[in-house]
This record gives structure tokens, sequence and C-alpha cells, in this order.
């Protein structure tokens, strides 16, 4: 019998095609948290967004669950333990979005370094803001990277064809590798010490949540400027507003959040934050390459072949 998968968060075609050559896709974009476990027992795989929230509940509704899929990089709405409990497979697509949430994070670096939404907003108003608008050039300026996977690499790349200078934190110390990527590898603290702009590319983990916290930004130099296009949950949230409060942080540009969406506004609000609603991957390139990979992936898995990204 052609198994099922289930599609909660959309998909572009080429997904959902390449899964009706061998099985059923069905899309039920936005179905709530109550009618996913009433439903999910019919169905053999899963894909989801950021949106869905695979719970311990929903892995025990799933009598035949066999894969989920996420459409994307992260799976902190995964619960993966519950999936290797109840023999779940569970893949992501971590290359199809990289392009896409680069090229975000380093507009997210401009328009801060000139205040471009501001600029925006005074001249839709009537306003001739010109004298309060002074940005800052980044070429000579310090980017420091959090997280040098293949996202903090590209940002990277384009940061350092504009003149930056950029360090680098990562977990595996490999300072050659790093140095053929045009940067420089260094302790979390030096970066945190030395950046004038700090940019996080990293996944939610225990270890990670609230990496830049309290105790972190006093450790950055007065006037710094942050970007964060991975995970909301990396950064203290209370913290970051009070920092901005401070002036220790001059800016900030987020596209994520703790809850999204947020709860708290004050931050989103605050004049000195730039907020994007999770866009970094919102792309039409992207999420054609996202739908493909994650379809393929999942009918690999129900068709007993070969994987690339497996998570568990």
């Amino acid at each position: 019998m052609a198994f099922k998968v289930l599609i909660t968060d959309g998909l572009e075609s080429i997904g959902k095609d390449l899964i009706n050559q061998v099985g059923e896709a069905v899309d039920r974009k936005g179905i709530d948290a109550a009618q996913l476990l009433a439903e999910v027992g019919e169905y053999d795989g899963m894909i989801v967004r950021g949106r869905t929230k695979v719970t311990r509940e929903v892995f025990e509704a799933a009598k035949n669950l066999k894969v989920v899929g996420r459409a994307g990089v992260g799976v902190d709405n995964i619960d993966l333990e519950a999936a290797k409990e109840h023999g779940v497979t569970v893949v992501n697509s971590p290359v199809a979005t990289s392009e896409a949430v680069a090229e975000h994070a380093m507009a997210l670096l401009f328009a801060l370094s000139r205040d471009l939404p501001r600029a925006d907003a005074a001249m839709k108003a009537g306003d001739w803001a010109k004298k309060s608008l002074m940005g800052v050039e980044l070429k000579g300026k310090t980017l420091g990277i959090i997280g040098f996977g293949r996202i903090g690499r590209l940002v990277a790349k384009y940061a350092s064809a504009i003149g930056m200078n950029i360090i680098v934190y990562e977990l595996i110390w490999d300072p050659e590798f790093v140095r053929q990527q045009n940067a420089t590898q260094k302790s979390l603290d030096e970066v945190l010490e030395q950046a004038d702009f700090i940019s996080l590319h990293l996944p939610l983990t225990p270890q990670s949540k609230h990496l830049l916290s309290e105790d972190t930004f006093a450790k950055m130099k007065d006037g710094v400027y942050i970007i964060d296009a991975s995970r909301g949950g990396v950064i203290d949230q209370e913290a970051l507003l009070r920092a901005l409060e401070s002036g220790k942080v001059a800016g900030a540009a987020l596209d994520v959040y703790e809850k999204e969406p947020p709860v708290e506004w004050d931050l989103v609000r605050h004049e000195k934050v730039i907020a994007t609603p999770h866009i970094g991957g919102q792309t039409i390139e992207a999420q054609i390459r996202a739908a493909s990979d994650i379809a393929s992936e999942v009918v690999n898995v129900l068709e007993g072949k070969g994987l690339r990204w497996k998570i568990c």
C-alpha cells in the first residue's frame, strides 16, 4: 500500500510532486495541535516547518509514523528524544536555505549600520531627517561570527569582500581552516571583547540557549551591534533590552525570537531594533530547494534508501 505523508506548514509543489510519484502528499497547512493529534495516526511520514510542534504526544498518537522531515535547518520544534523512543527517523534540509539566510544577515548588517528602516519611515512620513541619520561604515570594522557552519562561512565571505575584519568563535578548533575562509579563530571571550558587530549563526541547544546574556553583554565593546538570523533563544531578550537601554548595545537586527510570534513586543518595537518576521529563508529559490530536498529525504526513509541529512 502506498504511503501517506502529512504536510502541516505548506510545501512548494516540487516537493509534493516528488511524494505523489511514489505515495500521497496530504497538504493540511495550518492544522492546529488538536487536529494534528487526531489525524497523525493515519500517516507514514510528516513534513513540518518551524510552526508545528512535534511533541511527545504527537509521537505517541502517530502509530504508523516512520519519519518527520523539517523543511529547513533547525529541529528544536521536534522532540528528538521522543522520536528515538518511538523509532521515528528525523531528517532536515540544512543546505537549502543557506544562501538566503546569509544574504538576509548581510541585509540586516547594512540596514543596521545606516539605520535604513528609520530613514525610510521618516521619508514616508514626509520628514527630511537627514541630519539625525548618522551611520557607520562597515569597511575596517570587526565582525564577530559566532557559529561557523555553512551560513556563518557565507557571511564571512560576503563581509570580507566589503573589507570587514572577520573573527570567529566555533566549538571545533581549526584555525587553519578558518584562515582559509579569510577569518581568524578566537575564543568566545575574545570575539565578544573585540567585535564591533556580532552575527549569530548557531543552532539552539541547551549549551547555546541564552549564550548572549547579562554576563556576555558586559564583556562586549560599548556600542556593539548584534545581528541574529539563527535562533531567537540564543539571546536572552530581556538582557538585550537592558543592554539597548543602557547604550552598551548600539543596535540590534533580529529575524528570530524566543517565541514566534513574540509574546512581548517591547524589544521588537525598540527604536534601536530592526525586526523582521523570521524570513531569512524566505526566498523563492530557497523554498524550492528546501521542498525538493526534504521531500526526497522523506521518500528515501520510507523506501529504505540512503540518507543525506539524518538527525536521529
